[in-house]
């Protein structure tokens, strides 16, 4: 077994496909790890910004998790209803494509694009940080752990959908089941206190004296930064194809398993957060504590329980990136098929995945994570522009379905499409403005470069299928091509590229390039007589010895200049280059030649035309 079957597993046939679907139990983690991870961060990041208001923060809590729950619910209908009309998978780029026209589809798809990126930087620097604060001896090497994370990540992906979602089955089922035992612990113990238990640990108390009032552009913005909780969730609407048959009913099921766990995580943490008189510490400060972290201590203080929860809340947040490597190559993939990204993306890999856009995930993401030294806290708020804007071109496009297609339902679908397009596009304009100056700007730049960036990639290819293109096959006898045979030394290499080029033509060149300093090269004196004796008595021409000067040593640019040349004498006939190459049986011998044939090849190919034809001659080295 060779180390690329150890490491990714063996290739699989494409009829292997269905064994490689996963169903809601693998779902969940595989397309889940997103929106599940950001029940750690959102509300945290809502209550953060209501740090000024001091303990009046807490009274608007629950009200801003219901609103965004809320939004939450709608926008859960309205992909359930994606999944049944594009079964095939696309999300918000298919349907706004479809529905919209296809420059707010690419606007859809620029939008998720930039939204998986960040996802994968900001999920494992999250993760990572947290396990940093918890074990401050491991901070000098933060980004060292994120890279780590990252390449576990791809190496995983690689090996298929199936084996990523079984193996992170594990940790996001330890992580729901604690995070929902602490907060249902702490609801029953709220409601045996009459709303007001005793916390085991008691959490640090708030400042009952208030830097800022609780205005409306206070809680804005902190809707705006609790918004990121909701990223994520169109992630299975872009993957229907990934599960098993029913895959629509699979899918809508693993859904609502996924928004279920998060309405609850969202609710729950709210409710405790207000009995217990928690808020959230400013994340730069000595005494800082991850708002999950007190809710836990607060409930069951710190024994094993705590740490187990804490522990599973680490792994969660470092694997939430595992959702943009499952849904950021289908995408691609989709877009591909369309011809606004580069074809590669739309095959699939040895592990029936899509292998390039998973390594072109992987290495943005981890530019983004070297430029930012593995913290990306700041990034975090940025999630919510990309995700809200999908969001709402998606609801948008269906609203314009079931206008177009009709049905029984279709009047009630409208309308809780309308209703969440509203909702959603109003979310982007207050995460717009409340977030713009705190980096929402880049997002407004990157944005209209994807997109760009994509039809460029679009125009190429309208281009060579414009140039390209046969209306009618047309075949006519060719005069042989002039056969112009580069050779530095006569060797079997040299020998059997010659042998092609008269079996190809009767005019044929061998072209030496005289350098005297260069050591080990033969004389082209007496060439012509060696080659006249070796055609004599056969039916072959003998071919004509061309020799050239080359002063300063150069090879390939005189050897460029010459077949031009040559090219220009017969406007009429094609000129082949017949290049020789030795062959060996193992990689690390060509360390010891050097590579001019490569590079001649490249140059002709790159610095010639359609009547320069570039033929390369293998001669292999028996092992």
């Amino acid at each position: 077994m060779s180390i690329l079957d150890t490491l990714l597993g063996r290739p699989l046939a494409s009829e292997e496909d269905h064994e490689q679907r996963v169903g809601v139990a693998a779902g969940v983690p595989t397309f889940g790890l997103d929106a599940l991870g950001s029940a750690a961060y959102g509300p945290e990041a809502a209550l953060t910004i209501l740090i000024p208001a001091g303990a009046a923060a807490l009274a608007y809590v629950m009200p801003l998790s219901l609103t965004i729950i809320a939004l939450l619910a709608i926008v859960y209908f309205s992909y359930r209803q994606t999944i049944d009309a594009y079964p095939r998978g696309g999300g918000s780029y298919t349907v706004a494509s479809e529905n919209l026209g296809r420059g707010l589809g690419l606007l859809a798809a620029a939008a998720l694009m930039l939204d998986y990126l960040l996802d994968v930087g900001v999920g494992i620097s999250t993760g990572v940080g947290a396990l940093v604060s918890a074990v401050p001896k491991l901070g000098p090497h933060t980004l060292g752990i994120c890279i780590l994370i990252l390449v576990i990540l791809t190496v995983v992906n690689l090996r298929g959908v199936r084996e990523s979602g079984i193996l992170f089955m594990a940790p996001t089922y330890i992580f729901v089941a604690c995070l929902l035992g602490v907060l249902g612990w702490g609801t029953t113990k709220a409601l045996l206190g009459g709303g007001h238990p005793q916390p085991v640990v008691s959490p640090p108390h708030p400042s009952p004296h208030a830097i800022a009032a609780v205005s409306a552009w206070l809680l804005i913005r902190a809707f705006a930064s609790g918004c990121t909780a909701l990223t994520g969730v169109e992630a299975v609407s872009n993957g229907v194809m990934a599960f098993k048959d029913p895959n629509t009913k699979t899918a809508r099921r693993t859904l609502t398993v996924i928004v279920v766990l998060l309405a609850l995580f969202l609710a729950g943490i709210a409710h405790l957060t207000r009995v217990y008189g928690i808020t959230a510490t400013e994340p730069s400060s000595p005494g800082y504590q991850s708002l999950l972290s007190m809710i836990t201590a607060a409930v069951a203080g710190k024994g094993s329980l705590y740490y187990i929860t804490i522990a599973s809340i680490l792994v969660v947040l470092s694997l939430s990136a595992n959702t943009a490597f499952a849904d950021f190559p289908r995408l691609c993939r989709a877009i591909a098929e369309d011809g606004y990204l580069p074809r590669f993306f739309a095959i699939r890999g040895r592990r029936l995945v899509y292998t390039e856009g998973i390594f072109v995930l992987a290495i943005l993401s981890g530019g983004i994570l070297v430029i930012f030294g593995g913290v990306t806290d700041r990034l975090i708020p940025l999630f919510a522009i990309g995700a809200f804007l999908a969001f709402t071109l998606s609801q948008a496009g269906m609203v314009m379905h079931w206008r177009r297609t009709g049905g029984r339902r279709s009047k009630l679908y409208i309308v809780v499409n309308c209703a969440g397009a509203i909702a959603t596009g109003c979310t982007v304009a207050i995460v717009l403005v409340a977030k713009f100056v705190d980096g929402a700007w880049i997002t407004v730049l990157m944005i209209p470069l994807l997109i760009f960036l994509m039809r460029s990639v679009h125009q190429h290819y309208q281009r060579i299928a414009a140039e390209s293109r046969v209306r009618r096959l047309h075949l006519v006898k060719e005069p042989p091509p002039v056969a112009i045979v580069p050779v530095s030394r006569w060797d079997r290499a040299s020998e059997a590229a010659l042998q092609f080029a008269c079996s190809l033509t009767p005019e044929v060149q061998v072209l030496h390039i005289e350098c005297p300093e260069e050591h080990g090269e033969q004389s082209s004196d007496g060439w012509q007589r060696q080659l006249e004796e070796a055609t004599l008595g056969s039916e072959i021409s003998p071919p004509t010895i061309v020799t050239l000067a080359s002063p300063f040593r150069f090879i390939t640019m005189p050897i460029l200049e010459y077949v031009r040349n040559v090219e220009g004498k017969y406007p009429d006939r094609k000129v082949a280059v017949i290049v020789p190459e030795l062959v060996s049986a193992h990689w690390y011998h060509y360390l010891l030649h050097n590579h001019r044939s490569t590079a001649l090849k490249a140059l002709l190919l790159v610095k010639g035309n359609h009547r320069i034809v570039v033929i390369n001659v293998p001669w292999y080295l028996n092992s």
